[in-house]
């Protein structure tokens, strides 16, 4: 549905050391650019960069940035991942059930404080 999610930055390095570790754990790679990095998928891509005005980057209230999982120990490491690499918890993993399907999810902010999400199926889903 869409060709790529923008992420704006005030500190490439600390976003790049962050989103490296958390896509890392999802199973995708970053690919740097001069103004931040992006992490490429078959469906689209994320960019993590300065913004392209050259205004400081803001977040934005309300918004979340969901990625997705294969199963609920991707989740886990990707929550870990973000802990050990400057993030926040914003959500610890576990069965999220008003959800749909009660999937499995994990909330961070990353360094810059944008909220991010991971999912998976429920494990114990019939």
């Amino acid at each position: 549905m869409f060709s790529h999610t923008f992420l704006g930055t005030n500190n490439i390095d600390a976003a790049r050391k962050f989103y490296d570790a958390t896509m890392a754990a999802l199973g995708y790679a970053g690919m740097p650019l001069p103004h931040g990095t992006a992490y490429p998928s078959p469906s689209g891509a994320l960019i993590v960069a300065k913004p392209a005005n050259g205004e400081p980057h803001t977040v934005s209230n309300g918004h979340t940035l969901g990625f997705k999982a294969v199963e609920s120990s991707k989740v886990d490491a990707w929550h870990a991942a973000g802990l050990a690499n400057g993030g926040a918890d914003d959500g610890a993993p576990g069965v999220r059930p008003n959800s749909p399907g009660q999937q499995y999810g994990a909330y961070l902010r990353d360094p810059d404080g944008n909220k991010i999400c991971a999912f998976a199926p429920n494990p114990n889903a019939d």
